[in-house]
């Protein structure tokens, strides 16, 4: 039997109306306030946050749920390099970050830097860090960091949320600019 996964959407439905967002060239569509400051709203804010099982079998999932975050957001451009690297941290956060099917891991994928940066971070459990090395030639495995490494702009760990336990490996990607958003 598979469990469900949970998730909550911060991100305004297609169908209601955005806020304004500041004009000009090189918009990103995050919205602000007068002075250029980000606005915080939950109509307006670009983060989906969803836990899964850690479990193997999820990743299909959690890629299916970045794509589509991320096109509803129209970032295609960014689909392809941020589901290969969300997939690999899902993936050695299962290996080596969960202890059994009871474990979850959390996914939160958000638009940070006042729209010029999208965020991804994946929470599991351990508090074991993962180290960076390279794989062997003939290894079947352990190329996870380096695909994240080569893909992305930054990236690293970081302590858990408060009052939880384990780790958040995260990363980068910079966000080009959109025309319009309407």
């Amino acid at each position: 039997m598979s469990t469900p996964s949970t998730t909550t959407a911060l991100a305004p439905p297609a169908s209601r109306p955005r806020a304004e967002s500041s004009g000009g060239p090189g918009q990103h569509g995050v919205p602000c306030r007068r002075g250029g400051s980000p606005m915080i709203s939950v109509d307006t804010c670009r983060l989906f946050r969803a836990e899964f099982p850690a479990l193997a079998d999820r990743a299909s999932a959690v890629r299916r749920m970045v794509t589509g975050h991320l096109r509803e957001w129209r970032l295609d451009a960014l689909v392809d390099c941020a589901v290969l690297a969300t997939n690999e941290l899902f993936a050695n956060a299962v290996e080596h970050g969960s202890s059994g099917p009871a474990d979850t891991v959390s996914i939160t994928v958000s638009l940070e830097g006042r729209g010029h940066e999208l965020r991804v971070e994946v929470a599991d459990g351990s508090p074991v860090v993962p180290r960076f090395h390279e794989a062997a030639p003939t290894a079947e495995s352990g190329r996870g960091l380096a695909i994240v490494d080569g893909l992305a702009s930054d990236w690293g760990t970081e302590p858990p949320d408060p009052g939880s336990v384990g780790k958040r490996v995260w990363f980068t990607l910079p966000v080009e600019p959109v025309e319009s958003l309407s």
